[in-house]
């Protein structure tokens, strides 16, 4: 539910905000553009493991639609949203972005779910100079740094740490303190950037790493991951992850009994954090 509100109100200001900034330093439309709806175009997980989210967020996405031609729409012309389903799979973002602004001819974009897919998004809307608006991306910008990419994820000034600094926090309650951590994190654009936010974090908490190393996509045995974790027996685990494995390694490490004293890090579904204290 919080998904879908959010995925409105991500519209809502897509719609009425950017667009009308947009046509506010362009000239006026004509006679012959107002019979044309405005088409804001984009891809969303309709399938794959991120399809629970996708799915929301388009059902809030055609509730706003459904909601503002009821109200005339936006500057007197229709809206018409256009989207594909990208499967949860970032190889597909490229050839979809370019259909939808080649082909289509959509006159705003909106960025797919997940820093995963925002990332390959992004090197194509760029090319064309277009707005790009990204939901639930993770620092997805920070190789490019393209000025008209905006993030309605609310995680500050330091994303990437953002996403486990309150993990930290807490460990560095415990008393007595932890001194060792392991970080594991699955081999991905979200992954990689929330593992390097906890590296960051680690240092400035003053706990010393003893284990980082990656995980491919597409893992299904987690037991492995596990048991050379517990190997390297650090006080602190910190895994990041997105949902499928991050449901695995739940799994994974209850069936061995993985009790550090503190198991956690940036376990999406994006921006909710999985803990475990033991």
């Amino acid at each position: 539910m919080a998904l879908r509100v959010i995925s409105q109100s991500v519209f809502a200001a897509i719609g009425a905000v950017m667009f009308t900034v947009g046509m506010a330093a362009g000239p006026a439309p004509t006679s012959a553009q107002s019979n044309e709806p405005i088409k804001i175009g984009f891809s969303l997980a309709l399938t794959g493991p991120l399809a629970p989210n996708g799915k929301q967020a388009l059902l809030g996405a055609k509730i706003w639609e459904e909601e503002i031609n009821a109200k005339g729409g936006l500057l007197g012309r229709k809206v018409e949203l256009i989207n594909y389903d990208d499967q949860s799979n970032p190889a597909n973002i490229p050839g979809i972005y370019t259909k939808l602004l080649d082909v289509d001819k959509v006159d705003l974009v909106n960025g797919p779910y997940g820093t995963n897919l925002i990332a390959p998004a992004l090197p194509v809307v760029m090319q064309k100079g277009k707005l790009l608006i990204g939901l639930f991306g993770l620092d997805a910008n920070k190789e490019f740094h393209y000025t008209k990419y905006f993030s309605m994820i609310s995680a500050g000034p330091k994303p990437s740490q953002a996403f486990t600094e309150g993990y930290f926090q807490v460990a560095a309650q415990q008393k007595p303190k932890p001194e060792t951590i392991a970080l594991a994190a699955e081999d991905a654009e979200f992954s990689r950037n929330a593992c390097e936010g906890a590296r960051e974090n680690a240092k400035a908490f003053g706990f010393t790493i003893v284990y980082d190393k990656n995980f491919p996509p597409g893992t299904t045995d987690f037991s492995p991951i596990i048991r050379a974790l517990m190997a390297a027996n650090a006080d602190l685990v910190v895994i990041c992850s997105y949902p499928l494995s991050s449901v695995g390694i739940l799994l994974a490490a209850n069936e061995l009994n993985f009790t550090p004293k503190m198991l956690g890090g940036a376990w999406s579904d994006c921006s909710r954090r999985c803990s475990r204290t033991g």
